[in-house]
């Protein structure tokens, strides 16, 4: 089992910009493919970004793009959401998750149903 821990949460006025962080820890951070995913209060959860296990290959969902930017040092075993331009409805928990992907170097996934191991969630408030 791996336990991913998000941080990074919090509240902040619409326009402005939060970093969210993932950490994976052991030594298989390599081996796998990143995902954001969020739930807001009634909805169901919905993808944000993915990213593959060497960050050559990335995806977003249309309501993100050219805002967020996901990324991952291997040093740290962490994955980031850079969120600038925030916006009310960009108010969710925000999830992290990691899909097992050896052997696929450049697999990026939308579906929550292809990960294998998810974070607690960090919750994310834009204000008006």
């Amino acid at each position: 089992q791996v336990q991913l821990e998000e941080s990074g949460g919090g509240l902040v006025q619409a326009g402005g910009s939060l970093r969210l962080s993932c950490v994976v820890p052991g030594r298989t951070f390599s081996t796998y493919a990143m995902g954001w995913f969020r739930q807001a209060p009634g909805k169901e959860r919905e993808f944000v970004a993915a990213i593959s296990r060497a960050g050559s290959n990335t995806h977003y969902a249309d309501s993100v793009k050219g805002r967020f930017t996901i990324s991952r040092d291997h040093a740290k075993n962490t994955v980031y959401l850079q969120m600038n331009s925030l916006k009310p409805e960009d108010t969710a928990v925000y999830y992290c998750a990691a899909e097992w992907s050896e052997g696929r170097i450049d697999l990026v996934s939308s579906d929550d149903a292809q990960y294998d191991y998810w974070g607690r969630g960090t919750q994310v408030a834009v204000s008006s």
